[in-house]
């Protein structure tokens, strides 16, 4: 648990998921301050005494709308229209007048506690049974602050952008996500000691994005503990995974009643099914599963099948419980399988159980899988060396003719950026400017918008610069889902004069743009939150001569150990070490996963300044887990979680909700993907890895992986991997990871040289032309039936400063590789390596 202290508005709807991750809050030690809701508001055509802020049944009872005498507060605190504010023991419904209760105001007591046989059906919120939401404040006795939700779901991206959502508002209707700013920066008003919201997301990336978007523009962390909640361990006795979520709600007293159905599979007979509950939860999985959609999303009504109202829940957030009669209770037909139940006659009732239920659970840190890689992780250095490193395939099967006869130019730009190196020491935020507006030049020439670049590699002379730093760089990066990024210190081993380099990539602008992102802002259970301006991920196709080959390459963040829910790193005093390799490297795989990622081409895992035999030893524990994560094909399969609501609406790939195989996601690795002699071969697959030792590492971990490539889209038996270690030039070792598709041949490589038979003697030149000369010979081994000259691309180079000499021989920004400068390089079985680099190669098949 952190030590930090977080004080939290909880966004609730009345659903089991909003409250569940206020449970989690206090599980955490956190202190939720108020609780905040966005209901319907009135009807455009609405009379302006309605709209105005205070409805007509509103009028006389005990709810208080602002301005307001008793807060003793200053009267010009933000009260924008229609905001209310309700305390614990204040709310008295009225009921209506039916001589005079007409359509405007149904509308307009959606706000008041009063029912409508309207939903909105919005993408953002849970608006049916609002007409209970005002007893949540005496329920919980936590003051609730409301706001009507005006505007529409304007902008369907999945991933919010709230630059162009402002802009468009200007012009035409705003979009509904925006109603959340002024309500949150209300309850901040009167409530200063506020620092966070909680949120119910678990897989919908529309609603995490547009609650971060609001947070993080107010200052506030974003808190969802149940983001991917079905893919986190279960318990060991776990009934179903795919309703564990609805379990464990139970296990502390949660009570949610289905008050909406809207699938095939349940009807409305389902309705006020308390599906909390082991039964419950049950009976809607086997109804959902006649139509095949009874796994993952579909079985927490992620997809729209079902809403939910809470009506109790544990006695750290519950005092009182909601009861509505039976006879209140009245079923609305929507029509195309969707009904609801508009709810009357609500009220609270004291709760005579005083028995203290369980805490909330808290998923295990690590996952089975790597639960037992850890466990596994030999300690003792003899052990380690027992423990050799995999051999990938030395019977090489050369590529067939038709695998292509000439190669594509590389359709990806970089760039390796320094400041100018003859203006002398300056500060590293002046550094950071010039760096930046180098590379709005650089892009601006070539024709790429910023936010087309897809990765990064940050290197700082110090990590305590890293701040900073981070203010002018993400000055650059304002659309969602900036490039990915690796952050590392390499002290003195930069340029003198030189604090900070970036080395960037970019699709060229004749390569298809189609970029998707993962970027995760919330904290939660699952993987870190971003501590700065990037996304975990960035996915975008492998092109060749301007077109797509099917293939799609994702860049992936740099992982470090921090965990989740509270973004600190382990204290373990007994293998820390070995818990920081391993939790990071869970990170990766985690995201690897959420990206559909079948196959990584190469790793290196970073550590900060250390003796020789330290990092040796780190890279063995590291070379040993890297190795015990991919497993074998034997291994239990995951389970999908499932699309999330965006997905079955506006993504073609999820029309069909009832096909869950359409939206079964990749295991990692994708032994399937492998040609089938290596299908038996799993010992030859392992990706090469190797470790860094650099100066430190951001938030002083111990660790950071950092995966070259994650392949996705690759055809069943299109991937295999090869090594050649018998070449010309002794000392040197290649290694190729092959995709075969439709159009092309694609391959990437990687080149080390073992032997420091010449410290202090080569130069980084030299060695790259040998390095280019033997990757030329592993290629013609690989493709003799290729063309005589191949057209390969050096993308990254790791270079030992203590056996290379003239390492910074020619900086600058017309460097199209990325360099990064090492105290020392090693395999992952614990040898000295001079230097190691990445090569990118792709042959154009023929019709």
């Amino acid at each position: 648990m952190s030590s930090e202290k977080l004080n939290v508005i909880a966004l609730i709807s009345g659903g089991k998921d909003s409250f569940f991750s206020l449970i989690h809050c206090i599980e955490h030690g956190h202190q939720i301050v108020a609780l905040a809701n966005l209901f319907p508001g009135p009807a455009p055509d609405s009379s302006p005494a309605i709209s105005g802020g205070q409805s007509p049944s509103r009028q006389g009872d005990a709810t208080k709308a602002e301005p307001e005498t008793n807060l003793q507060t200053p009267s010009d605190l933000p009260s924008p229209v229609g905001f209310q504010r309700i305390d614990p023991g204040t709310w008295t419904p009225q009921p209506p007048d039916p001589a005079t209760w007409d359509h405007n105001s149904l509308r307009a007591a959606q706000g008041s506690g009063e029912s409508s046989d309207t939903d909105l059906n919005s993408f953002m919120y849970q608006t049916v049974g609002h007409e209970v939401l005002p007893l949540y404040a005496d329920a919980t006795g936590l003051p609730l602050y409301r706001l009507p939700i005006t505007g529409r779901a304007v902008r369907h991206e999945r991933d919010y952008d709230a630059a162009a959502a402002n802009a468009q508002g200007e012009v035409q209707d705003s979009d509904e996500t925006e109603s959340m700013l002024p309500l949150l920066q209300s309850i901040i008003a009167r409530h200063p000691e506020a620092n966070a919201v909680c949120a119910g997301a678990i897989l919908s990336t529309y609603q995490r994005t547009r609650v971060e978007s609001i947070a993080l523009r107010l200052g506030l962390v974003p808190l969802a503990y149940l983001w991917q909640y079905p893919v986190l361990p279960p318990p060991s006795a776990a009934i179903s995974a795919d309703t564990q979520l609805l379990i464990d709600m139970a296990n502390v007293g949660l009570e949610a009643r289905i008050i909406k159905v809207a699938s095939a599979g349940l009807d409305e007979n389902h309705l006020w099914e308390h599906v909390s509950s082991e039964a419950g939860s049950s009976r809607v999985q086997n109804a959902l599963r006649k139509f095949g959609s009874a796994q993952g999303a579909a079985a927490l009504g992620e997809g729209g099948e079902f809403e939910t109202l809470v009506l109790d829940g544990p006695s750290s957030v519950f005092k009182k419980r909601i009861v509505v009669p039976e006879q209140r209770r009245r079923i609305v037909r929507e029509g195309g399988g969707c009904s609801w139940l508009m709810l009357g006659g609500a009220c609270l009732e004291d709760k005579h159980d005083a028995a203290a239920k369980p805490a909330a659970r808290i998923p295990n840190l690590l996952d089975p899988h790597f639960k037992t890689v850890f466990d596994d992780l030999p300690q003792p250095m003899n052990a380690l060396k027992a423990a050799k490193a995999s051999t990938i395939s030395r019977s090489l099967t050369s590529l067939p003719q038709d695998a292509g006869t000439f190669t594509a130019d590389s359709e990806v730009l970089r760039w390796s950026v320094l400041p100018d190196l003859g203006l002398g020491e300056m500060p590293i935020q002046n550094e950071t400017t010039q760096v930046v507006e180098k590379i709005r030049d650089l892009a601006a020439g070539a024709g790429v918008q910023l936010s087309q670049i897809t990765s990064t590699i940050v290197i700082l002379r110090r990590m305590s610069d890293f701040p900073k730093v981070n203010g002018e760089y993400g000055k650059i990066f304002t659309k969602p889902n900036p490039p990915s990024r690796v952050t590392i210190s390499c002290g003195d081993l930069l340029p003198a004069g030189v604090n900070i380099a970036i080395s960037l990539a970019a699709p060229t602008p004749r390569a298809t743009q189609d970029r998707n992102g993962l970027h995760v802002q919330s904290r939660s259970y699952w993987a870190p939150a971003n501590i700065g301006p990037y996304s975990q991920a960035i996915d975008v196709p492998v092109t060749a001569q301007g077109q797509p080959t099917g293939l799609r390459c994702i860049s992936i963040a740099g992982q470090i150990p921090l965990i989740p829910a509270t973004m600190v790193l382990p204290s373990t005093p007994e293998k820390s070490h070995e818990l920081q390799i391993v939790l990071s490297l869970q990170h990766l795989w985690r995201v690897g996963q959420e990206m559909k990622i079948q196959w990584w081409t190469s790793s290196v895992a970073y550590f900060p300044r250390a003796n020789s035999s330290e990092i040796q030893r780190s890279a063995q524990l590291a070379g040993y887990a890297w190795k015990q994560a991919h497993g074998s094909p034997d291994e239990e399969v995951e389970g999908d979680s499932g699309p999330d609501l965006w997905d079955l609406k506006y993504n073609p790939a999820y029309m069909s909700l009832g096909n869950d195989d359409m939206a079964a996601r990749k295991t990692l690795p994708d032994w399937e993907a492998l040609t089938l002699r290596q299908q038996n071969e799993p010992e030859t697959c392992i990706p090469p890895m190797f470790a860094v030792e650099v100066e430190e590492l951001p938030r002083q971990a111990a660790v950071e992986w950092h995966a070259h490539n994650g392949l996705s889209k690759i055809e069943e038996s299109r991937f295999s991997m090869c090594s050649l270690p018998e070449l010309t030039l002794p000392g040197w070792k290649t290694w190729h990871s092959v995709v075969t598709t439709t159009s092309a041949t694609v391959i990437y490589s990687t080149a080390a040289y073992y032997h420091a038979d010449r410290p202090h003697s080569a130069s980084l030149d030299i060695l790259k032309i040998d390095m280019c000369q033997i990757m030329q010979e592993s290629l013609h081994q690989l493709h003799p039936h290729g063309p005589e000259t191949v057209q390969t691309k050096l993308t990254l180079v790791y270079a030992d400063a203590s056996q290379i000499v003239s390492i910074w021989n020619n900086p600058g920004d017309k460097c199209e590789m990325a360099l990064i400068p090492c105290r020392s390089i090693w395999s992952s079985d614990g040898q000295s390596v001079a230097i190691v680099g990445l090569f990118e190669t792709t042959f154009i098949r023929g019709p």
